[in-house]
C-alpha cells in the first residue's frame, strides 16, 4: 500500500514537471530567436568590415556584400606597432586587474561572511554606502592624482576598478549560503588558521563565484578606455590601452570624414572610413569573446547561488 502511494505521488510529480511537446517547441523557438538576436549583429558587423567602401557606397550595409575587401584590416595593420603595444597593455592591465580584484574581493567577502568578525557591521555599512552614493568624478580624480599620485601610471588603470561593492556583496553571499560552516569548523579543530582555511578549504569550493566575478572584472578592464582619457597625458602614449587607441583612430577618421573638403581627395579615398569602424569593433570583441567559454561552466551557477540572500 505504501509503495503504491509513493508511485502515485511520483507519477503526479512527473506529470506536474512534464512539458508538452507544443510548449517545448515554443520555448525552443524562443531561445533560438534570442540566440540569433545576439549572434547576427556580430556576423553583420563582420560582413561590413570585410566589404569594400565602394560596395557600401552603392548598396549600403548588407549581410551579403557585393565586393569583399580587407582594406579596413590593412589600414589597421599599418599601425600595428602602435596598436600592438596597446594590445599588450590591455592584456597586462586586464590580467593584473582581474587577479588583484579577485584577491581583494574574495578576502573581503570572506571576512564579512564570518558571523564572529567584530567589525563586520562597520565594514558592511562602509561597503554599501558607495553602492548608493558616489563621491563624484572630480573628487575621484583629485584623490587618484593628488593623494595617490597615480597619474600617468599603469596603476591608474588598475586600482580604481579593482574592488567593487557589488562584487563583494555577491562573494559574501556566496560564502554565507554555499560554504558549509562544518567545513570551516573542521579546519579549526585540526588547528588550521583562518588564512589556511580560506586558501585550502573555502577557495576550492568557490570556483563558480570566482569565475563569475573574474568574468565581470575581465570585461570591465578589457573594455575600459575612460580611465586612460582621464589619467594619461598625450606624452605617455606608450601606456594607452587598446580600446582608447582604437577609439582615437575612429574619432580621427570621423573628423576627417566630416571635414573632407579640407583634405585632399586621394587622402580621403584611401581611408576606408565605414569599414574600419566595424573592423575596430571586431578587434575589440573577438579576444574577449574567445575567453568567455572558459568561464561559461561556472558563470550561471556562480551568479545565481551568490544572489540567493542579501
Amino acid at each position: 500500500m505504501t509503495r503504491g502511494r509513493k508511485n502515485r505521488a511520483a507519477d503526479g510529480l512527473d506529470r506536474f514537471n512534464r512539458i508538452r511537446p507544443e510548449t517545448n517547441v515554443l520555448f525552443s523557438a524562443l531561445f533560438i530567436l534570442l540566440a540569433l538576436s545576439t549572434v547576427l549583429p556580430v556576423v553583420f558587423v563582420l560582413m561590413i568590415s570585410v566589404s569594400s567602401e565602394a560596395s557600401i557606397a552603392r548598396n549600403g550595409y548588407s549581410f551579403f556584400p557585393a565586393e569583399l575587401s580587407l582594406d579596413a584590416y590593412a589600414y589597421l595593420w599599418t599601425s600595428r606597432d602602435y596598436i600592438g603595444r596597446a594590445f599588450l597593455n590591455s592584456v597586462g592591465i586586464t590580467l593584473a586587474g582581474t587577479v588583484l580584484g579577485l584577491i581583494l574581493t574574495s578576502t573581503l567577502g570572506y571576512a564579512l561572511s564570518r558571523p564572529n568578525y567584530r567589525l563586520r557591521r562597520v565594514y558592511t555599512v562602509m561597503l554599501l554606502v558607495p553602492m548608493l552614493f558616489s563621491g563624484g568624478l572630480v573628487a575621484t580624480y583629485m584623490i587618484n592624482t593628488q593623494v595617490y599620485h597615480l597619474k600617468n601610471t599603469y596603476l591608474s588603470l588598475i586600482l580604481p576598478g579593482a574592488c567593487s561593492s557589488f562584487h563583494v556583496v555577491v562573494m559574501r553571499t556566496f560564502f554565507q549560503t554555499t560554504v558549509p560552516d562544518s567545513i570551516i569548523e573542521s579546519g579549526k579543530i585540526d588547528g588550521a588558521r583562518q588564512f589556511r582555511i580560506f586558501t585550502r578549504l573555502v577557495l576550492p569550493l568557490s570556483l563558480p563565484v570566482l569565475a563569475t566575478i573574474g568574468l565581470f572584472l575581465t570585461f570591465g578592464y578589457w573594455n575600459a578606455w575612460y580611465g586612460a582619457m582621464l589619467y594619461l597625458d598625450s606624452n605617455h602614449r606608450e601606456l594607452y590601452p587598446l580600446q582608447y587607441v582604437l577609439i582615437s583612430i575612429e574619432k580621427n577618421i570621423a573628423f576627417m570624414a566630416r571635414n573632407e573638403e579640407h583634405f585632399m581627395g586621394d587622402t580621403m579615398r584611401s581611408i576606408p572610413s565605414e569599414t574600419v569602424r566595424m573592423a575596430i569593433v571586431m578587434v575589440v570583441v573577438l579576444p574577449i569573446a574567445c575567453s568567455y567559454p572558459f568561464f561559461q561552466r561556472y558563470f550561471v551557477s556562480g551568479l545565481t547561488i551568490g544572489a540567493v540572500k542579501g
